[in-house]
């Protein structure tokens, strides 16, 4: 009884110690292999095209559908809803016509949130229409800047808010789109520190006209 007590014994520990000194390579079974290994691209990496496309006919060769951009209509946290209105068509102007009718989300800004609206103004604006908002910038510098073509001397010219921030959401003119560095309610700041300028100056906008609209840039 004895002897049989102690063979059962080395036999259960030499069974332990052969099966935890070698180190488990195999995870074994995996119950959900989709939520035990992701998918996911890391930050900054370089599409996969071995397992993601944004080629919808090669989805069905096992590929992810992937384009890298967020989901259409989304916002980001803390950030205000998207303009409602999209981008014209090359040759065309109805959306910027209709912008004119969208009003400022932001009724006033609190004088630190005036200083913040001046500061994006000149990080963002200011290389072109002056600190002054007079057109002219350290690009233009009065014709003697890298850039040609003076830009709009925002005193003097005077667009509905809606207009304004479909410019600056979209590009207008020789003016590039600012919806990458300002963020939908930076942008309505902006706009609100410009009127504010512009009112100080005692000037008021003129009539416009969908034919003028068409042509009208910022810039």
């Amino acid at each position: 009884m004895k002897k049989s007590f102690w063979i059962v014994n080395v036999f259960a520990l030499g069974l332990a110690v052969s099966s935890c000194s070698d180190v488990r390579r195999s995870p074994g079974r995996v119950y959900m292999p989709d939520m035990a290994y992701s998918r996911a691209i890391e930050t900054y990496s370089l599409l996969d095209s071995t397992r993601f496309t944004n080629n919808l006919a090669e989805i069905g060769e096992g590929k992810i559908y992937y384009t890298a951009q967020p989901v259409a209509g989304t916002v980001a946290i803390g950030d205000m809803m998207r303009f409602e209105l999209a981008m014209d068509k090359p040759g065309d102007s109805t959306n910027y016509v209709a912008s004119k009718q969208i009003q400022n989300p932001l009724d006033s800004l609190t004088a630190g949130q005036m200083k913040e609206a001046e500061r994006l103004f000149l990080v963002n604006c200011g290389i072109c229409h002056g600190q002054k908002l007079d057109g002219n910038g350290p690009l233009y510098n009065g014709g003697n800047g890298p850039y040609a073509a003076a830009p709009r001397n925002l005193i003097t010219f005077v667009l509905p808010e809606g207009q304004m921030f479909y410019s600056i959401t979209y590009g207008k003119g020789a003016m590039g789109s600012y919806a990458s560095q300002l963020s939908t309610e930076q942008r309505w700041m902006v706009i609100k520190y410009i009127k504010s300028k512009q009112g100080s100056a005692g000037t008021t906008a003129p009539a416009t006209t969908a034919a003028s609209d068409s042509t009208a840039a910022p810039k």
